[in-house]
């Protein structure tokens, strides 16, 4: 809207309908750059029609003229609006260019971004400017009171360990504090000022404040925009710096049409906004390069800098508190506690990816020894039967003894008339033994959905990792394991991972690693104690002063890159 205004002079028209309502309201909005202040001119409301004549049911549509010039590349407009489609699958976007060509992202997904709560401000994440306006503007008559209602993390107890770290009365009100006595509490705050030799123990945030993407509706994202052959994504849980929740989630996209002599693409965002700018000064680029990408199968000299090969990685910092490096908000902040975080989420990806290419590989090979043998084998016992004057022999046993592997095959499909994903796991014991697995499978359970029509039973090993321990197969015997995944719409889960336990490799599944399992439940049980804010503190009622009713937090949520909120 500002640029708007001062290259063209124009306002920004803007009309929006809501489903239900016969009209649209339109609006022409400006800015009054002396006073920093949004200005509407000839606001009403008009039926909004769509192209063909129809009434348009609901919608918004913006439009604004400016002074700019059109380029096209990295940092262009148009990879703009594709990076902000892959983080955004429920949003359709239709973008015309100047030369007249269309380009359409489409929306992949009926579902909307998960509603945020209000948050009150951290003691851990507050700066020194911020708690002397909310002391000049509060109302409370007890300093212990105005701890407890207006910051998050902050029990009876702790409020008044603060004061007494402090050295300041609890029935100090909170707009008589002169600057030192805020310094003090500031101090508190950070642990500078202790309580018997310790830190003031805070609780954390609430992290319902954050608005993840999820690890599916990414992949999905990713899927409509870029061709390949392999999608991982993953959603860390959320964790707390400096008093500010945040939450990393990384993508990683493999083959396809990318050139496999250049640099990965990196797609960075914040708060689902695009990141396009200062790519080398950014953390969440840091944390990729902090990785030696080679043991994962992509090219990286000396283990520095950005990896090569057809990849792309997608890494996106859910915060209440995005820290920039500059005003123009083009890049993160360093913050070695979130750089750990996203390292830890790419090392996990990169071990997807490296299993991924291991058991492509051994696949291949292993269908070209069964294709070799099941074309020559047959053909020299028909003409050695016809020479000797014999039958032909059943073949079976020297067929499984010449591959003498154990082959897992995995389908993943849509069923129309169900609307259910129908998965199937078949085992091929191709040796001269019998063989005993565990088969383990990865399954969306932390998006909603539901196992059905699991005929094998099983068990959960942890969310989204179910386990079945199968009778022994004789050589040349084979096991189904088939099931539905019910509540996905089509396109949500394409490919099921395979691991299985036992002595002998499994072609098409990949060794379970333990510790990826511990980690699994490490991170169920930090997003559990994420939900449930910490441990309860018992209230204690102060003598003489009500507590009233609790201060809501102004609706907030989660704050944009430009200032306002989502």
């Amino acid at each position: 809207v500002m640029y708007c205004q001062l290259t063209t002079g124009k306002t920004t028209h803007v009309r929006s309908k809501i489903a239900g309502e016969p009209t649209a309201a339109v609006v022409d909005i400006g800015l009054d750059t002396r006073k920093n202040k949004a200005t509407k001119q000839n606001q009403g409301r008009e039926i909004w029609y769509n192209e063909d004549g129809t009434a348009k049911e609901h919608g918004t549509e913006v439009t604004a003229q400016m002074k700019a010039k059109y380029q096209k590349g990295r940092q262009s407009v148009w990879q703009y609006l594709r990076m902000t489609s892959i983080v955004n699958p429920h949003a359709e976007i239709t973008f015309t260019d100047p030369e007249g060509e269309v380009h359409h992202w489409p929306r992949v997904t009926e579902r909307l971004p998960t509603k945020v709560e209000g948050i009150k401000p951290h003691p851990h994440g507050i700066e020194l400017g911020q708690l002397q306006r909310m002391a000049s503007e509060s109302t409370d008559s007890r300093l212990t009171v105005f701890l407890r209602m207006n910051f998050s993390g902050v029990s009876a107890r702790a409020s008044k360990e603060l004061c007494l770290a402090a050295g300041i009365e609890e029935k100090t009100k909170p707009k008589s504090m002169n600057a030192d006595q805020i310094r003090a509490l500031l101090e508190a705050f950070q642990g500078e000022r202790m309580m018997n030799g310790k830190p003031v123990k805070l609780l954390n945030p609430p992290t319902n404040c954050l608005s993840p993407i999820e690890e599916m509706l990414i992949k999905k994202g990713l899927s409509k925009t870029i061709d390949s052959r392999f999608i991982s994504t993953l959603t860390r849980a959320p964790a707390v710096t400096q008093g500010n929740p945040y939450q990393v989630e990384v993508g990683l996209i493999f083959g396809g049409n990318m050139p496999a002599d250049k640099p990965v693409e990196i797609l960075r965002f914040a708060n689902r906004v695009p990141l396009m700018y200062q790519q080398g000064g950014c953390l969440l680029t840091k944390a990729i390069e902090s990785v030696d990408w080679r043991q994962y199968g992509l090219e990286q000299p000396g283990a520095k800098g950005v990896p090569k090969g057809p990849a792309a990685i997608l890494v996106h910092l859910a915060s209440t508190n995005v820290q920039f490096t500059s005003e123009a908000k083009e890049a993160l902040a360093d913050n070695g506690e979130v750089i750990e975080e996203a390292r830890k989420a790419m090392l996990e990806m990169g071990r997807g990816l490296r299993k991924h290419l291991e058991k492509k590989k051994k696949m291949a090979k292993t269908k070209e020894k069964f294709e070799l043998i099941n074309d020559i084998l047959p053909a020299i016992a028909e003409k050695s039967a016809q020479i000797l004057g014999k039958p032909i022999p059943d073949l079976a046993g020297s067929i499984t003894k010449i591959m003498s592997a154990v082959i897992s095959e995995t389908s993943t499909t849509w069923n129309k008339e169900t609307k259910q994903t129908d998965v199937s796991i078949t085992l091929f014991n191709y040796t001269s033994r019998s063989r005993a697995y565990t088969m383990l499978a990865t399954w969306p359970e932390k998006e909603g959905a539901e196992m059905l029509n699991n005929d094998t039973g099983g068990r959960k090993e942890a969310t989204g990792v179910w386990a079945w321990k199968l009778a022994a197969l004789e050589p040349g015997e084979k096991a189904v394991i088939s099931y539905s995944l019910a509540n996905l719409e089509r396109g949500d889960w394409t490919e099921t991972d395979i691991f299985f336990r036992g002595s002998q490799d499994v072609i098409g599944a990949s060794k379970m690693d333990e510790k990826f399992l511990e980690e699994i439940r490490r991170q169920e049980k930090a997003l559990k104690e994420a939900e449930q804010g910490g441990p309860e503190e018992e209230v204690i009622e102060e003598p003489g002063e009500p507590l009233g009713e609790p201060k809501v937090a102004p609706p907030s949520g989660q704050t944009t890159l430009f200032g306002g909120d989502v």
